[in-house]
């Protein structure tokens, strides 16, 4: 009779460590897989924000020039984000394509702190699809005028590392401090990203372009205004670098299609890419990965 007992509860035992065995195999089966792809994504887009009252298209030319001068083609993905929450999608990336760029847009383009904060729910919204879509593990920034804002507050407020990793981040013309000409009088936008900067990427590389028209302004954002970016992204960040742009298309609106900038973006931004003696193309990081 003991024994019959004894049986039986080895018995049952043993079914109670395959039903818990099961589901775990699988789940710890399908957990390795993802990881697997996740970590040998090839791909690295360049993902940009436009800035106020801009749309998706803000950054057509930007590519086209970039493409002209360069031995790889790049793809251009457009995305929209509704005030609904529904994403729309524009354009296509080429199979062979691992840089491609996608431009992220929104319905709300309007200006002001309030609408920033905003957009930058939205834009985590359109990051989180896109990287469900796509499974990269890293990829690198641009935004122009408030887009680069939009940037910081989603980096501050939502982005999450272990989904994938931002390598570099540009921003053109943002201001830091709205049309403040003096950090003296910090708005509300400048003091929360300064309160918040802890929760920045440390390993990200930041570039802050300015352009000037004079040496006060690009005609529309104080020169002070962008320099401000300091007190959010210096000594918190990897590397921080200031660039300033004059001369021709460096008023406000027409930096994204300034060759200076188009250069810029060339050279830190995108990996570099050459021909070997067969004439096929080589990739590598780009070596200001290692800048400080």
């Amino acid at each position: 009779m003991r024994r019959r007992k004894n049986i039986a509860s080895l018995l049952f035992s043993l079914l109670l460590i395959l039903a818990l065995a099961w589901p775990a195999y699988f789940w710890t089966k399908d957990n390795v897989a993802n990881l697997t792809k996740w970590h040998n994504s090839k791909l690295s887009p360049i993902i940009m924000i436009p800035g106020s009252s801009a749309t998706e298209n803000r950054f057509d030319s930007l590519v086209s020039l970039i493409n002209k001068q360069s031995f790889k083609k790049h793809s251009l993905l457009k995305v929209k984000v509704w005030n609904s929450g529904k994403i729309t999608y524009q354009g296509k990336i080429n199979p062979k394509d691992n840089e491609p760029f996608i431009v992220v847009g929104f319905e709300n383009n309007h200006d002001g702190y309030d609408n920033i904060l905003k957009q930058a729910k939205m834009f985590n919204k359109a990051f989180t699809a896109l990287t469900n879509r796509y499974d990269f593990n890293n990829f690198k920034g641009i935004g122009h005028s408030n887009g680069g804002l939009v940037y910081t507050d989603f980096l501050e407020k939502y982005f999450n590392e272990d989904d994938a990793q931002i390598k570099k981040l540009m921003t053109i013309g943002s201001p830091f401090n709205f049309a403040e000409k003096s950090t003296a009088n910090k708005t509300q936008m400048l003091a929360s990203f300064i309160k918040n900067k802890v929760n920045l990427p440390s390993n990200l590389i930041v570039y802050s372009v300015a352009g000037t028209q004079n040496y006060e302004s690009d005609g529309l954002v104080p020169l002070d205004s962008v320099e401000a970016g300091k007190y959010v992204y210096q000594n918190q960040v990897k590397s921080f670098t200031e660039i300033t742009v004059t001369g021709v298309d460096a008023q406000h609106s027409s930096l994204p299609q300034n060759k200076q900038i188009v250069s810029l973006i060339t050279e830190y931004i995108l990996d570099k890419h050459t021909l070997d003696g067969k004439g096929k193309l080589n990739t590598s990081p780009n070596q200001s990965d290692n800048r400080n």
